[in-house]
């Protein structure tokens, strides 16, 4: 099945924008795009609805791992500041918990998945200026992009046009019910909040999976922790630090673990980084199987946080922005039932703690 072949029907006044936006700047992103012609993404790839996009059912827990066949893909996850692309096989994939919950766990791509965000998915088939770009790109019930899959010359077309066969939707409607984003809900004041509690709760932690339960126990926002907990678990760090102790990794070909992710996607790379470079604001990693594109302006806040578990003293540098959401996390490559790499320790504990 192909799309290319779909270009009968008329095409709608936000796409006719859309292509009229790009005739004046055509290096802007989808993102960028969506932004100034205040839409959402998903409305804007709706647009394309009938031209070069269809619109597929969201069987997560059949989709996923059929995902597998389509070979070498190169999958991307972002946040408001940064972006991670991650370049493998979509394999060893399990959905669970009633399909609210997916693991993609392959030493290439590596996912956590939390599905009951996941509201709309496309597939699409852009001509660009680099060629005929497939992906399969998913939505929030706000239309943000959540997570993608970009086919890659290695990717298997046979599959792909199997699956479009497969979940394409017997409506194509632009309809998508978008819901107004959740109100954040605002942190207590710190004089509320018991530090003894959430510092013995730190203690006792086991597993840094269970890090975000010990937050919510203590209804204390992460950020909030970090400047609660004191500086034996957590230090302030000046925020261009960062570029450095990744080039630093770099130069000694330590093996990290690179996290990326928003409200319902996690992504993950795992191993050395390689070619890293500035272009204007943005730090980028630019290597053959892995990209990272961290929009460094945006990093308001930088901390060394370390958290006990059954494995020894878990260390790690997590960047976050003015409103406090997390952007990125860095750790020493590990797996559960090991410490980590003292090599990793040793970089991470070199950079001075800002004064208080």
């Amino acid at each position: 099945m192909t799309l290319q072949a779909q270009s009968a029907t008329p095409t709608s006044p936000l796409f006719e924008a859309w292509q009229q936006l790009l005739q004046q700047q055509p290096r802007l992103r989808t993102r960028d795009v969506a932004e100034q012609l205040a839409v959402s993404e998903a409305e804007l790839i709706a647009s394309r609805l009938g031209i070069d996009t269809l619109r597929l059912r969201p069987e997560w827990a059949q989709l996923l791992p059929a995902l597998e066949g389509l070979g070498r893909v190169m999958v991307l996850t972002r946040n408001a500041h940064c972006v991670h692309e991650r370049k493998g096989v979509y394999r060893e994939t399990t959905v669970a918990g009633s399909g609210k919950m997916g693991l993609v766990v392959s030493p290439d791509i590596d996912l956590r998945l939390f599905l009951s965000g996941w509201h709309s998915l496309f597939a699409v088939e852009q001509t660009t200026t680099r060629g005929l770009q497939r992906s399969l790109q998913v939505f929030d019930q706000q239309g943000m992009a959540i997570h993608k899959v970009f086919l890659t010359e290695q990717s298997d077309l046979d599959t792909w046009g199997q699956l479009l066969s497969r979940f394409a939707e017997a409506d194509q409607s632009a309809q998508l019910d978008l819901q107004p984003a959740p109100i954040k809900q605002a942190e207590r004041v710190d004089s509320e909040v018991d530090t003894g509690a959430l510092a013995e709760d730190w203690r006792q932690l086991k597993d840094v999976h269970h890090f975000h339960a010990m937050l919510n126990r203590n209804k204390v926002g992460r950020l909030q922790a970090l400047r609660l907990i004191g500086r034996e678990w957590a230090e302030p760090l000046a925020t261009q630090a960062l570029p450095t102790v990744m080039t630093e990794a770099a130069a000694q070909q330590l093996p990290i673990m690179v996290f990326v992710g928003n409200r319902h996607c996690i992504q993950i790379h795992t191993g050395p980084v390689h070619e890293l470079r500035w272009v204007g604001d943005w730090f980028n990693v630019l290597d053959a199987d892995f990209n990272l594109h961290l929009k460094m302006p945006a990093v308001a806040h930088l901390w060394r946080v370390r958290k006990p578990s059954s494995d020894g003293v878990i260390t790690s540098w997590e960047a976050y922005d003015a409103d406090g959401e997390l952007i990125l996390q860095l750790f020493g490559a590990r797996k559960p039932g090991q410490p980590e790499l003292e090599s990793w320790r040793t970089l991470a504990e070199l950079t001075p703690a800002l004064e208080a």
